[in-house]
């Protein structure tokens, strides 16, 4: 029965679907929606954002939300099973052409599907762990603990006052190794199809004369030096907001553009009047291009830039655009895991070092205590201060030794010579130091990506 109720159901939403993709989002039929293109990046990018919006935990999807991802992105990836494209074929001793999906598709579709497949058992993975845990959405402020970093709205992970045990630490660490794994290859895919899009005319008219005016006199001269090191480069800019990051992709991207165009015209009407050889330029893009593949794996998490905005929203291929929506939504999520099991990592790190110095400050007091505790109620309390606790009551003794010694030798000159030869077995007196050092040094704390 409620099989027979759910069928139609689904029936009615992939009309409602596909009719919103044919309609290009205008369901007003006047034919003024966006291209079938832009209507599939749109609805895989939106699908992702109602499906994963609210992971803001490191637990497993529910089941209903995994069953509709799963579903609609099906649906959706779908039309890539119609993209094809003519190859030769050998049937009999005739030669025919015959249609296979398109060669990027067939590659790419089931690599990112494995990607898909991979960050969903990650998150599954966390279901039934009990080490640390999110405050509920009804507990006090105090409960939930407040963030102090730019990520003030998502709820604070608890762990165990001492941390967590070593072995899920360890497995932290694994699935953190393995959604990189996924971040890595979704990059890679999403870089490889946006730089096979063609850079839309609206976008090259928007752009300055030349490379320099884009870039600025600073920047411009720090990339055309004789002798460039991209780590310096960019340790000279100001990279202290996500906003002024954004700002020099762009600038940057916007001058590899013009240099291209410059060496890719054909009449070369603009580099016979140019102070800038041909090699020059390619050798400026190719430390343009350096540097904005460091700054993507240094920031994986930046906004698209004016270019791939311009790109994807312009773009007509139909296969690029799934290609691109589903490797930049996988991308996403891949960093958004990442994201939160550094939170827990670095809230066992925490509890870790207050541990560390609590037990310290135990240890500077449980000397004196035990010692207060051995002596006998009939001779009366002892006043052990740390001066005794680290042996620095050595002028006391020295004196008592003194007295000992001129009585001794009073009475018998022979047990002064005694005395000195039984200095080299005297135990050595312990720093201050070494004695804090033994009983508890903080560990170093765990480093965080």
């Amino acid at each position: 029965m409620g099989r027979e109720q759910e069928q139609p159901s689904d029936v009615e939403l992939i009309k409602e679907k596909f009719a919103k993709l044919l309609l290009g989002e205008d369901m007003s039929g006047t034919g003024k929606g966006v291209s079938s293109a832009l209507a599939l990046s749109n609805a895989i990018t939106n699908l992702a954002a109602s499906v994963f919006g609210e992971q803001n935990r490191l637990e497993a999807m529910p089941p209903e939300r995994k069953s509709r991802w799963t579903k609609e992105i099906d649906w959706l990836l779908s039309v890539t099973d119609h993209i094809v494209e003519f190859v030769p074929s050998q049937q009999g001793n005739m030669e025919i052409m015959k249609t296979q999906q398109r060669k990027d598709l067939h590659m790419n579709i089931p690599a990112l599907r494995k990607l898909d497949a991979i960050l969903v058992a990650c998150l599954d993975n966390f279901k039934g762990q009990n080490e640390f845990y999110y405050a509920s959405k009804d507990a006090s402020e105090a409960e939930k603990g407040t963030r102090k970093d730019d990520k003030w709205w998502l709820p604070a992970p608890k762990v165990p006052p001492n941390g967590l045990s070593d072995v899920t630490r360890k497995w932290l660490h694994f699935q953190k190794d393995s959604a990189n794994q996924v971040l890595k290859a979704a990059m890679a895919i999403n870089a490889m199809v946006l730089s096979e899009m063609e850079v839309p005319e609206n976008y090259i008219e928007s752009l300055p004369k030349n490379g320099r005016a884009s870039l600025g006199d600073s920047i411009y001269k720090s990339i055309t030096v004789e002798y460039f090191d991209p780590d310096l480069f960019l340790s000279s800019l100001d990279l202290s907001s996500e906003h002024k990051i954004l700002d020099i992709k762009n600038r940057i991207e916007a001058s590899i553009v013009i240099w291209k165009r410059k060496m890719n015209n054909k009449e070369q009407k603009s580099l016979l009047g140019s102070s800038v050889s041909q090699e020059k330029r390619e050798l400026f893009e190719e430390r343009a291009e350096t540097i904005l593949l460091i700054l993507k794996q240094r920031f994986p998490g930046l906004p698209q830039s004016a270019l791939d905005i311009s790109k994807i929203q312009y773009n007509k291929d139909v296969g690029h655009a799934i290609l691109e929506s589903y490797s930049r939504i996988l991308e996403s999520l891949a960093f958004t895991v990442i994201s939160r099991i550094e939170d827990v990592l670095h809230a066992d790190t925490q509890a870790q070092n207050s541990s560390t110095e609590k037990k310290r400050d135990r240890c500077l007091v449980t000397p004196n205590k035990a010692a207060a505790d051995d002596q006998s109620p009939a001779d009366g309390p002892i006043s052990t201060t740390l001066l005794d606790f680290m042996g620095w009551n050595i002028a006391d003794q020295a004196d008592t030794e003194q007295k000992k010694d001129s009585a001794d030798e009073t009475n018998d000159p022979g047990k002064h010579t005694a005395k000195v030869a039984n200095i080299s077995t005297t135990p050595k007196k312990v720093s201050y130091i070494e004695k804090l050092e033994h009983l508890g040094g903080l560990r170093s704390p765990t480093e965080r990506h």
